[in-house]
């Protein structure tokens, strides 16, 4: 009896052994992972960066905007750094340059292997984006940024806010999204015939930032278009964007470089990123007004 008394102990004590081992092993995973999620939060809300996030066009690589940044660098005492990311199909992403230690406003370029045109393409490019996103939040701890898309660009971020931009908008905010050329109706020139393209943006127009500032600008050569994309294409995206973000501001540049792959290193684009996406005091910027995010949907 005595003897089967001690086992009956031996064995409770093993029981609770085991039960408290389980629990260390569970509680030290979580333990671990809210110490680094603290420790996250507490960088990121702390973060002075605000970086510029740039999208280049189909069949472009993550050097189409090397004269723009170079304008840009020009015209300022304080360099932005530069890095570069390029998205392969298999999901590895490599990088190129590097972000000064006290650059509180670098450019950021983010290029796909998968580079073509179409709407398959565009979603499977915001995808893409997503994932490089993704991947600068866990080794950069910005809390706002601010988004540049030339041509096709301009669809790919549109189609990542409305379809992934949820996973971040609580903790990370985007300031303004400038689009330069971008075909909103791809080639159509009159909003009466939509393509598959302009209708999705349209569905989901209500998944936008209310918050949200943007420029579309387009460009013309010959007043009807900027040699590829037809100036209704670009002006379609007020039937995206107005009534759903805080500010929408459509705006046209012509004369010299004004062709569609010119227009990253037009003078007059130069100086419109730099008064109305880079950070400053600049007025004309809405996100400098002290109403910004109050707005009126469609200015």
């Amino acid at each position: 009896m005595f003897k089967n008394e001690g086992n009956l102990r031996k064995k409770s004590r093993q029981i609770l052994f085991s039960l408290i081992v389980v629990l260390i092993l569970i509680a030290l995973p979580t333990y671990f992972w809210m110490k680094h999620t603290n420790r996250y939060l507490a960088l990121q809300e702390k973060s002075r960066m605000s970086p510029v996030i740039m999208v280049p066009g189909s069949s472009a690589t993550k050097e189409r905007f090397n004269q723009l940044i170079n304008l840009l660098n020009k015209d300022t005492d304080k360099k932005h750094s530069v890095l570069k990311l390029e998205v392969y199909n298999n999901g590895k992403i490599s990088y190129n340059g590097s972000i000064a230690r006290n650059d509180n406003e670098p450019f950021i370029i983010i290029s796909f292997e998968n580079n073509r045109d179409g709407l398959s393409n565009i979603k499977r490019q915001a995808a893409m984006l997503n994932d490089a996103f993704d991947e600068l939040t866990d080794q950069y701890y910005f809390n706002n940024f601010k988004a540049f898309g030339h041509s096709n660009g301009g669809l790919i971020w549109t189609y990542w806010l409305e379809h992934y931009y949820s996973n971040y908008q609580d903790s990370i905010k985007i300031k303004s999204l400038m689009t330069l050329g971008t075909p909103y109706n791809f080639a159509e020139k009159s909003i009466q015939t939509p393509t598959q393209m302009f209708t999705e943006l349209t569905k989901y127009r209500d998944k936008l930032p209310k918050t949200l500032n943007v420029f579309s600008i387009a460009g013309t050569e010959n007043y009807d278009s900027d040699g590829l994309v037809p100036e209704e294409s670009v002006q379609a995206g007020k039937y995206i964007f107005q009534k759903q973000v805080a500010h929408y501001t459509a705006m046209t540049v012509t004369g010299d470089e004004a062709q569609h792959s010119d227009l990253p290193q037009n003078k007059q684009i130069v100086k419109i990123i730099e008064e109305y996406l880079l950070d400053g005091r600049n007025p004309n910027n809405p996100a400098n007004r002290n109403n910004a995010g109050k707005g009126d949907n469609g200015n």
